[in-house]
């Protein structure tokens, strides 16, 4: 033989050794048995619970087989001892290679901070819209746009109607027959038509129509949704403007379903903007909506503001954090360690020795850090924060998989024997 053909020879069964001695590393405590094979043991020998896929420990039969994929199905055994099913073995080089890390678990305050997002809004309980109460023409605009402020009693706009004219020229005619009655009922008039007493007074002491009559503002704030010029044609349908206090102002915000019944009227509300950075308002909760959006599955929340120096204005966008009660004496894990599969909640028990167990748990409360375990778990478990999905597959449906076994690698290489086998 060539010496090239020889050297290619040894590389290739080389590389063919290490393929097989890492397949044999991974392997299962026992050997694979074909669905050809006999299903009994051997005298002496352990009777396997059940067989299961070598790539889904899900899938499981009674007896040897082949797998969807065509693979021989591998026994699964019980733990020496009688430990429960479950249970995975994992030699310390490779819980150190996978990077497993540990918590215990415990009682602590549980903290309820709910953090949303909401917009900054216009203290509705203090906000007014200007309507006409007749219909005529703006003949002058003294606001000329939306976000102008006004002081109470300041003029808005002049209005001709005829409709004003004829409530004046009534007023006038009483007065000159000096029917107390037919007075008493044309000022009432004119007051319901939002005349002013001062120009009710000069009617009665001039004795003279105005033919455009001056409109002021009820109070102070600032002019918003001006849907009006100079000129325009208005009725008492019309929504000349609005004018908003900024004083004190909400903040509209929402929070998921599951954080409902945390929220209550009264509870502290913490602010803040990205537009300034580094400040904080201090708020309440002012009213919950009694209704849940349907598509979006949340709760709308009002939020109370003050905003003496008029730094938050409507529209802003914030960031929000709601100071709910929090719990007391809670069974807690890291958030990390629960793993959420939308079916159950479960999370990797350390059982100790390189054992490892998947045990469905109950989540109550959950906060950036920590989680509420209320069934499952007691105080002074140990749970997997790291590398526990990877676990969690393997001891999944309770399949005692132990194909990461390291000792058991070295009993397929004959090398020495492993305790549970």
């Amino acid at each position: 033989m060539k010496p090239a053909t020889r050297n290619l020879l040894i590389a290739l069964l080389g590389a063919l050794a290490g393929a097989t001695a890492s397949y044999l590393m991974l392997a299962p405590r026992a050997p694979a048995v074909s669905g050809s094979q006999a299903g009994a043991s051997a005298p002496g020998e352990r009777e396997p619970l059940y067989w299961v896929a070598p790539m889904d420990p899900t899938y499981r039969r009674e007896g040897p087989g082949k797998s969807p994929m065509g693979m021989d199905l591998v026994p699964v055994f019980a733990e020496a001892g009688g430990a429960a099913a479950g249970v995975i073995r994992i030699a310390p080089e490779v819980v150190n290679n996978l990077g497993v890390r540990t918590a215990r678990v415990g009682y602590a305050t549980l903290p309820a901070a709910i953090r949303t997002v909401g917009y900054v809004q216009y203290d509705e309980d203090r906000r007014v819209h200007i309507h006409p109460r007749v219909q005529g023409w703006i003949e002058k605009l003294y606001v000329k746009a939306s976000g102008d402020p006004v002081t109470a009693g300041q003029p808005l706009y002049e209005l001709y109607s005829p409709e004003l004219v004829n409530a004046q020229e009534e007023l006038l005619l009483a007065l000159k027959r000096d029917n107390p009655r037919l007075v008493a009922a044309s000022v009432d008039r004119l007051k319901a038509l939002q005349l002013s007493s001062e120009l009710i007074d000069g009617l009665r002491r001039d004795r003279a129509v105005r033919q455009n009559i001056t409109f002021f503002a009820p109070q102070g704030g600032v002019v918003d949704n001006l849907n009006v010029r100079e000129g325009f044609f208005v009725t008492p349908g019309t929504t000349l403007m609005s004018i908003g206090v900024l004083e004190e102002v909400w903040v509209e915000a929402e929070v998921f379903e599951r954080q409902a019944p945390l929220v209550s009227v009264g509870q502290p509300v913490t602010m803040s903007l990205d537009y300034l950075p580094g400040r904080e308002w201090q708020g309440r909760v002012d009213y919950i909506y009694p209704s849940l959006d349907e598509k979006n599955r949340t709760l709308r929340v009002r939020l109370r503001f003050a905003n003496e120096d008029r730094m938050l204005k409507p529209n802003m966008f914030a960031q929000v954090v709601i100071q709910a009660e929090p719990l007391e004496h809670a069974l807690v894990v890291p958030r990390e360690a629960v793993i959420r599969t939308g079916s159950q909640d479960r999370v990797v028990l350390a059982l100790g020795e390189g054992r490892f167990q998947a045990t469905e748990v109950e989540v109550g409360r959950v906060d950036e850090g920590l989680a509420e375990i209320r069934r499952g778990l007691t105080a002074d478990d140990t749970v997997v924060v790291s590398a526990q999905f990877l676990l969690d597959s393997e001891s999944n449906k309770g399949a005692d998989l132990a194909r990461m076994d390291a000792g058991n690698r070295t009993g397929h290489q004959h090398t020495r024997g492993d305790s549970h086998d």
